[in-house]
């Protein structure tokens, strides 16, 4: 990578749109020269839309808040008409595939001005914590190209990470907004469980766990898109309780002196967690004790029961897989060749294929249940809880892959590397990864915060307090150092 300054955020591009100081095309320009400076070596963008940008451009955009501001799509979970829509296969790629309609989400970035230049790297169907698919091989991390950008959000991460962009849409089914944006030093937050419709494709994903966000370098970046995107659209089966106000405008509210519970080990206590990982959070609450809360250890109880929450969360993604792989093959008129899948994907459809209705719906019944319990932590006189976002520093390619498809080598892995991340994918709370501690080596180190249901305001409130405090604005990869 060529040494560079990095791209501002896409409130101050905004801004400057507004301002008549910078132009749309001016903004598209930029972008374009730095994906194409930058993307050979992270492999973030695996599809671009140069022309169809300029044409939106030229046909007027609308005046929303983030007018002319380009942004990238993962290229998963939002589909953009008339654009390739993959989702990190072979059989969808060698099909050309593209998109005939577009997700509410996108309709609602459009709404706002964005201007999508591209879509973003991610592993097959979002079914790994690392993005490096057989189909367009491994995004690379910016602060070290040798090491994982996390996934499924990977090219996501690294793009906004590398420079490419200010901005990119992300979501997260089991950690994957939150484990690139820790991998890669971004703000990663994942919305309560019905804050972001799924539509028009779908009233819920992997039974509620998935939702769409952004990767952003900025706590108001990831607030003022929060504005944009939340809402009910038709046909939603719920939606989370409307805020107070405008998200954007909680960064600069005092969230009061809170009861904060510091995790600093692994849910039951089942892998050694990276030592940086745990300095990372216990720096956190040093400093959340000087900004005037009080901190303490605590966790809920319920998070220790690692083999039965693994299994539960594991028969949702097995027999999504299995229901995802028969939803392509009827939506394409085509059979999926043997060829056109990857190890593990073919395992997951397999195991998802053997679980019978009457197992599915004990599983969903014990993830109520799980979600009660852990909410009674919370209830009980806690406002936050604070964890490693991950049980390591990014790893290096290969660690984290699974060529033969081996689902208990998968299980082992994510058991070390991120055990923290999944539990609130179950249970629907907000949360959000912070990039507020870098390794020995200068990787990136996320600390994760999580609010009760519905209460983004208040993880809002308290991750910008801890960006004045911990400020990251400053750190970037060294080759992007100006």
């Amino acid at each position: 990578m060529t040494e560079k300054s990095m791209i501002p955020d896409a409130s101050t591009l905004a801004e400057s749109v507004r301002s008549q100081a910078r132009t749309p095309e001016e903004l598209l320009d930029e972008a374009i020269l730095s994906i194409e400076r930058e993307n050979p070596e992270l492999n973030a963008v695996v599809h671009t839309l140069y022309d169809e940008a300029r044409a939106r451009i030229a046909a007027g955009l609308p005046d929303g808040p983030f007018r002319g501001v380009p942004i990238l799509l993962k290229d998963l979970d939002a589909p953009l008409a008339g654009a390739p829509f993959h989702c990190g296969t072979r059989f969808l790629r060698d099909l050309e595939f593209r998109a005939d309609t577009n997700a509410y989400f996108v309709d609602r970035l459009l709404a706002a001005g964005f201007v999508p230049i591209g879509k973003t790297n991610t592993p097959e169907l979002g079914l790994a914590v690392t993005t490096e698919p057989l189909s367009c091989g491994a995004s690379r991390n910016p602060w070290n190209p040798a090491h994982s950008t996390g996934g499924s959000s990977g090219g996501a991460a690294a793009a906004v990470a590398g420079g490419l962009i200010s901005i990119a849409h992300a979501s997260d089914g089991g950690g994957s907004i939150r484990i690139p944006a820790s991998a890669c030093g971004l703000v990663g937050l994942k919305p309560s469980r019905g804050r972001v419709s799924l539509g028009p494709d779908y009233g819920s994903y992997w039974q509620g766990f998935v939702t769409n966000h952004v990767v952003t370098r900025s706590v108001r970046d990831t607030a003022a898109v929060l504005d944009v995107v939340s809402g009910l659209e038709p046909g939603d089966p719920y939606t989370a309780p409307l805020p107070a106000g405008p998200f954007l405008n909680e960064t600069s509210k005092s969230p009061g002196r809170l009861r904060i519970g510091l995790m600093m080990q692994a849910p039951g206590a089942r892998s050694a967690l990276d030592p940086a990982c745990v300095e990372a959070v216990r720096r956190a609450g040093q400093a959340l004790e000087s900004l005037g809360h009080q901190v303490e250890e605590s966790h809920p109880e319920a998070i220790d029961q690692v083999d039965e929450r693994n299994g539960h969360f594991t028969t949702v993604v097995v027999s999504w897989t299995a229901a995802a792989l028969a939803h392509w093959e009827a939506r394409t008129g085509e059979p999926i060749p043997a060829e056109g899948l990857e190890p593990l994907t073919v395992n997951l459809a397999e195991i998802g294929k053997s679980i019978s209705a009457v197992d599915y719906l004990a599983t969903v019944r014990w993830c109520e249940s799980f979600t009660r319990r852990m909410a009674a932590w919370w209830e009980n006189g806690y406002d936050l809880l604070v964890t490693p976002t991950l049980g390591t520093p990014p790893p290096p390619l290969g660690t984290l892959t699974s060529p033969d498809g081996d689902l208990a080598a998968v299980i082992e892995s994510l058991e070390k590397f991120s055990p923290f991340v999944a539990p609130f994918n179950m249970t629907g709370q907000p949360a959000v990864s912070l990039p507020l501690h870098q390794s020995h080596a200068g990787l990136p180190i996320g600390v994760q915060c999580i609010a009760p249901y519905a209460r983004e305001d208040l993880l809002l409130q308290v991750a910008a307090q801890l960006e004045t405090a911990m400020p990251w604005a400053d750190r970037r990869p060294a080759a992007l150092a100006s």
